[in-house]
């Protein structure tokens, strides 16, 4: 059995206590996505806890993916979902299906049931239905057709299947009990006609199988031990196993199905259908655009998978729903890349800076280290020059009071440079500063004797004037400007839903950087000092780097913690 560094939960607890009882000998897990818009954040605790249970009892996961909607499905999603489980370090292990793969087999114990009496056609529609099946507090009324033949109900169903009916005018429905307490047991549809060409059966099929009567089949057809979902599910459950049981003559396995809360966090966005709707309307470059919570956005503004995973770990496993801080998030991603990123300086909104007592053709190389915390990772040198460029924040002509960065008088330090002074400024017509004059104390150069010579400055970020490269910076905040709703609430609509979006989710900015940032390849991260953590962008050219800031440097949620 292999080890996890996962904390236990009480989905484990319930496993082990079936392994000791005998109830299962081996455990096999199953990731069911549904193939229809790109896997996000709030996905990530039913796939990690598939795919790690199964590790951590040296057992099998399954990729299955749930193509009973051909409606909205495509092979992009497919792709998109497998790449992002092997981003995050997973492997299916047991096998990749899909639940049309069983849509033969699922047909075969539709008529079984119709035999047996467990199921019936139906001709309400889907508005009768929904008064039939009644409340949660008043019980249903029986179909006028419930109690039809099973022959005619049989022979309707073949019917069904040659495409002799238009869509909505019959479903197939399980015959349990309209009084049940349990509304999702009042003769829940199994089967439901659609003329839609199935992106792997083509048009072989007209009706198709609801997920509740499909996923089950699924599980128990590939040998699942346990079915584990998200807390919605807790209701279906009576139905899944009703499902299991009276398909058993069909069936070689007998899943249990267990569930935990979902994941949500604030000020993120959910649901597929509003990230559709975002991508669609235009609203966002793409599902990878890095302000959406999908796993190719994330990847694309610079998250790592361990930093997902740990997050996941960190939340763990319950039953009570809640909602987790974004800077939670934020926090694990800050944790990971600060023990990897190298760094490097970047300047985001350039004010150009002159040494008057520094001779204009002379340079001086300065040497900075890759990483504070690890001398392995090497160091790269740049030039320091009569000219360089710092953050305009970093420069004030009357200063605020407790402002430790440059004004005239003041001195401060410059990332393994020197002291310098700052003598006065310069303005254009309209009042802006647009170069600052500085002395540089010409003894001070780090490492020196006079670099230890103690200052009321701060250490500033700086790039060479003459050896820097200009590059693009996207800044991101939440997409929301505030919480969603229940994605299933009448206040999310899609105008309440467009309202919501935060008009400054990004800012772009033409900077100057190290010539180092032009080096790596899309994806690489730099820690750019006093700025954040940065991931070159795919919309990178040799002539001017794009780098997303993946998250700043400010943890606030380990301030919130302390």
């Amino acid at each position: 059995m292999e080890e996890t560094n996962a904390r236990s939960n009480f989905i484990w607890d319930a496993i082990d206590q079936d392994l000791a009882e005998g109830r299962y000998t081996e455990i096999h897990t199953r990731f069911p996505p549904e193939p229809n818009g790109y896997m996000h954040i709030g996905h990530c605790k039913a796939l990690i806890m598939d795919f790690l249970t199964a590790e951590k009892y040296g057992g099998k996961c399954n990729l299955r993916f749930d193509d009973t909607n051909p409606a909205k499905e495509d092979t992009e999603y497919v792709e998109a979902i497998k790449r992002d489980i092997h981003w995050l370090g997973f492997h299916w292990t047991g096998g990749e299906f899909y639940a049309s793969d069983y849509y033969d087999k699922c047909y075969e114990i539709a008529e079984d049931w119709i035999r047996r009496g467990l199921a019936y056609v139906d001709e309400l529609s889907k508005d009768e239905m929904r008064e039939y099946r009644g409340t949660l507090t008043e019980p249903g009324k029986n179909s006028p057709w419930r109690d039809r033949p099973w022959e005619e109900s049989l022979d309707l169903f073949r019917r069904m299947k040659a495409g002799e009916f238009p869509e909505g005018s019959k479903t197939l429905r399980a015959k349990i009990d309209m009084a049940s307490p349990n509304i999702v047991m009042r003769d829940p549809a199994m089967y439901r006609i659609l003329y839609k060409e199935h992106w792997r059966t083509g048009n072989k099929w007209c009706i198709y199988p609801m997920y509740d009567f499909a996923h089950p089949i699924g599980d128990a057809l590939e040998g699942v031990s346990h079915s584990m979902c998200s807390l919605e599910y807790e209701i279906h459950r009576p139905l899944y196993d009703w499902v299991v049981e009276k398909s058993a003559n069909l069936l070689p396995a007998r899943p249990r199905q267990l569930e935990f809360s979902r994941l949500n966090i604030t000020r993120t966005v959910m649901s597929k259908r509003y990230l559709r709707q975002l991508v669609e309307g235009g609203y966002v470059s793409g599902w990878d655009d890095p302000r959406m919570p999908t796993l190719s956005a994330m990847r694309r503004r610079g998250y790592t998978p361990q930093a997902i995973r740990n997050f996941v770990d960190i939340i763990g496993m319950s039953k009570a729903d809640s909602t987790v801080d974004f800077a939670l998030l934020e926090h694990c991603v800050r944790d990971d890349l600060g023990d990897k990123a190298p760094r490097a300086m970047a300047v985001l909104d350039p004010l150009k800076v002159v040494f008057t007592n520094w001779p204009e053709d002379e340079t001086k190389t300065v040497t900075l280290e890759n990483h504070p915390d690890h001398p392995e990772m090497g160091t790269h040198e740049i030039s320091f020059g009569r000219e360089i460029y710092i953050e305009r924040e970093d420069f004030m002509e009357v200063p605020v009071k407790k402002y430790q960065r440059m004004f005239p008088g003041n001195e401060v330090r410059l990332k393994g440079a020197y002291i310098v002074r700052c003598d006065d400024c310069v303005k254009d017509e309209n009042g802006n500063v647009t170069e600052v004059r500085c002395t540089v104390d010409l003894d001070s150069f780090s490492g020196s004797a006079g670099a230890d010579r103690k200052i009321k400055g701060k250490t500033l970020h700086w790039v060479s004037a003459a050896d820097c490269i200009p590059f693009e910076a996207r800044l991101y905040e939440p997409l929301l400007n505030d919480e969603m709703p229940d994605e299933e609430g009448e206040a999310a609509d899609k105008k309440d839903f467009i309202s919501r979006l935060n008009p400054d989710s990004l800012k772009v900015c033409r900077g100057f950087a190290e010539r180092i940032i032009a080096e790596p390849e899309t994806g690489a991260s730099f820690q750019f000092l006093r700025t954040g953590y940065f991931c070159k962008d795919p919309d990178s050219t040799p002539e001017l780097p794009v780098y997303n800031r993946t998250v700043g440097l400010r943890d606030t949620f380990a301030k919130q913690t302390k």
